[in-house]
């Protein structure tokens, strides 16, 4: 995989990440007890955006290098990941 393909999924993986990360980084009104009039209860108290970007960062990170040592160093295809999964039985 080149330098540019590795950005690209990157890229795709860490805003995937970012939607996986949020909710286990973001406290709602109605958890911290304190509903501001107007609002949705479910509404962020304190979204805590740079906490959720470095947690993004971190974790697309490991999973790139999952990516990458399953398709460079292993040597696994897309094509043999199909063969695996789509093989119909005999």
């Amino acid at each position: 995989m080149n330098w540019v393909s590795m950005i690209a999924v990157y890229f795709v993986i860490w805003w995937v990440m970012l939607f996986t990360v949020l909710p286990f980084i973001t406290r709602t009104q109605a958890e911290e007890g304190h509903v501001v009039p107007g609002t949705m209860p479910s509404a962020p108290a304190r979204p805590f955006l740079l906490k959720a970007v470095i947690g993004t960062t971190i974790v697309s990170g490991f999973v790139l290098l999952g990516f990458w040592l399953l398709f460079d160093v292993y040597g696994v295809s897309i094509a043999s990941l199909a063969d695996l999964f789509l093989k119909k039985p005999q």
